[in-house]
């Protein structure tokens, strides 16, 4: 009987040090992971520091965004490799630049011919080009309004002097434009400006710049308002958010976080500011849009597309660097395919790219549909025998989640395969908020808004952004009506 007793204490004992090596097996598998997670954030986090910021992958790694062999249409054909072009070689300026010519002859002795004592002859010259810069000059223009009074002395008058964008102010369109271009366009803080001006004898505070620029970008507000109602003409806005520091803002410490949020369709693009990133400006931003956005992964996008019944694309690039995580931290053939694959479809879209949208969703339909069912095939095959908790599985856990809006591109012609575009607009105001820092006030958030809505438009309908605003600041004091905004907006103005 005690020998019983003894066998079922040893028993007992024995599944009691089983249950604990098995918990604490779970413990080191658990603190194994966590290392590892903490060993590839570190990684990720000095890449993004000291590394190379772009996202193409290793040459020695698969041609991803060459493979075009799965395309047997017989009308796409590639263009034959040329001559490797000689490296080294200077451009020529541009010829409508203003020309000095300086001409260099040789002394009057030397053109005796030194074996035969003959004339020489010209032949011909020898034309080198040399870029002559002078910096800015300050320049007063000085209105002088003639008066007029007849000798009976009941009646006076002065002659008008053009309407200013800024009354009573100093400035000229020309001086506003260069400093809006200097803050917005090159990212110069008002401070250096202000040194810069003081080098050239014009004392100009940064104070009185801010003013300036608040007050041009609340007299360009119609323009911006009338290039956001045509951006929700389109088909599909992307669209994208970044923060941003206002130091005096009610409510909120000067160390917070507020917002710019950006939308571009086209050629056209908005930045709009707000304190927060919540709902409610997604909801003010779409509200009357019937067509299709295209953003990242935030989830408040979801609830108001559904809400207002809005198609919600997702991003390739997104979930691609996923992907290129993984493969920055460790070997992963899994990843690499995966890659691969992803590749594949940016081949397809390089083929058709600026064809008519009835042409891109047939050949989208022929070509994408059967890569993308591919990619789920793998990504079903592969999902749940991948741990959810490392790069790998969380690469996975976004491709699928967010599967039914990466995959609805296809559907229309019009829309886009990823989030670029917006991401390439809102780079500006990111080079330049790490120039600024910050805005002081919601008025300078509101305003910086206003002036990169319309200067990146402007940019992307070609304008030279200096000459643009120079003309609409000289204009938009004679504006009488809608029509003559509409003048003014960078798809109808004409320069040259």
């Amino acid at each position: 009987m005690s020998s019983m007793k003894t066998a079922q204490k040893l028993q007992l004992e024995n599944e009691q040090l089983r249950a604990k090596l098995h918990l604490k097996d779970s413990q080191i598998e658990k603190q194994s992971q966590y290392i590892s997670n903490l060993e590839a954030a570190l990684k990720d986090l000095k890449k993004h520091r000291f590394g190379v910021k772009t996202e193409k992958t290793n040459k020695d790694q698969l041609p991803l965004f060459n493979e075009v062999e799965m395309i047997d249409d017989a009308k796409i054909t590639t263009k034959p490799k040329g001559k490797k072009k000689k490296a080294g070689k200077r451009k020529t300026l541009p010829k409508d630049l203003p020309r000095i010519q300086e001409i260099h002859d040789i002394e009057e002795n030397q053109k005796l011919c030194p074996h035969d004592g003959n004339k020489l002859k010209h032949i011909g010259d020898v034309i080198t080009e040399e870029l002559y810069f002078k910096p800015a000059v300050i320049k007063v223009i000085e209105h002088k309004q003639y008066k007029y009074a007849c000798s009976c002395g009941k009646h006076i008058i002065t002659a008008k002097k053009p309407k200013s964008i800024i009354p009573k102010s100093m400035a000229t369109p020309e001086l506003l434009s260069y400093i809006t271009i200097s803050k917005y366009a090159d990212s110069l803080p008002l401070y250096r400006l202000s040194g810069m001006f003081k080098r050239i004898d014009a004392q100009i505070s940064r104070q009185v710049m801010a003013d300036w620029m608040i007050k041009c970008s609340k007299a360009i507000q119609p323009l911006v308002n009338l290039v956001r109602d045509e951006l929700y003409n389109h088909a599909c806005i992307h669209i994208d958010e970044t923060t941003l520091q206002v130091l005096k803002e009610s409510g909120k410490k000067a160390s917070s976080k507020s917002y710019m949020w950006i939308q571009q369709a086209g050629d056209n693009i908005i930045f709009n500011y707000h304190p927060t990133r919540g709902e409610i400006v997604i909801k003010e931003l779409l509200e009357n849009y019937q067509g299709a956005i295209m953003t990242d992964g935030y989830p408040a996008y979801d609830k108001i597309a559904k809400l207002y019944n809005i198609k919600h694309l997702a991003c390739w690039v997104h979930a691609r660097r996923y992907f290129i995580k993984v493969l920055d931290n460790c070997d992963n053939a899994n990843a690499s395919k995966m890659i691969e694959l992803i590749g594949k479809l940016y081949a397809i879209e390089k083929q058709f790219k600026n064809k008519d949208p009835k042409i891109i969703y047939q050949k989208r339909q022929k070509y994408s549909k059967p890569v993308l069912n591919e990619i789920r095939e793998f990504l079903d095959e592969i999902l749940h025998s991948t741990l959810p908790k490392g790069l790998m599985g969380e690469a996975l856990g976004y491709l699928h989640n967010q599967w039914h809006k990466l995959i609805g591109y296809i559907d229309d012609g019009n829309y886009p395969i990823d989030n670029n575009t917006a991401e390439n607009a809102i780079r500006p105001f990111v080079i330049g908020r790490k120039n600024w820092l910050f805005a002081n006030t919601p008025s300078g958030a509101h305003a910086s808004a206003n002036m990169y809505s319309l200067m990146e438009t402007a940019k992307a309908h070609g304008h030279n952004v200096y000459d643009y605003f120079a003309h609409i600041y000289k204009i938009l004091p004679l504006v009488e009506s809608i029509e003559d905004y509409e003048k003014l907006l960078p798809w109808n103005v004409k320069f040259g």
